[in-house]
């Protein structure tokens, strides 16, 4: 984890020396200290979305299948406000409470991408998720709009 963390920022870095602009996106939870999707390039970074409901920060109940399924409603939401959508998803990370609901999480997951066509992806154990949650996500997506 430290290793992509370190070379994500890297990335980052480099493509603003190297003058590719970069563009935090703003979103109604301004108060929490990180954007909620950076823009470098054509790629974009999503920060890791929980399965809350839009302007809350209250958990949809009923476990990991309803919360996975807020959750990627969260990132494709975020990504069709900034120029994307799930087909340009290239990088997911899955973070779980429960290792063990691994297969019920991806019951949810694989519907939110066409037959085949699944990005590139890492799911591990992690304890304290924010809030409680049972699954967090994140992803990197390409744009596909000219912003």
């Amino acid at each position: 984890m430290k290793v992509n963390l370190k070379v994500g920022a890297a990335m980052v870095a480099l493509c603003t020396l190297a003058g590719v602009g970069s563009a935090a996106i703003a979103d109604e939870q301004a108060s929490l200290p990180f954007s909620k999707a950076v823009r470098v390039g054509d790629m974009l970074y999503l920060s890791g979305e929980l399965g809350a409901k839009p302007g809350t920060m209250a958990l949809v109940p009923g476990g990991i299948g309803p919360e996975t399924r807020q959750t990627m409603d969260n990132i494709k939401a975020t990504l069709e406000a900034n120029g994307s959508d799930m087909d340009h998803v290239v990088k997911c990370l899955v973070m779980l409470a429960d290792i063990n609901e691994w297969a019920a999480m991806n019951d949810v997951y694989r519907t939110y991408f066409s037959d085949g066509k699944f990005p590139a992806r890492s799911a591990m154990g992690a304890s304290g998720l924010a809030l409680g949650a049972r699954v967090e996500i994140e992803c990197l997506a390409t744009v596909t709009d000219a912003q």
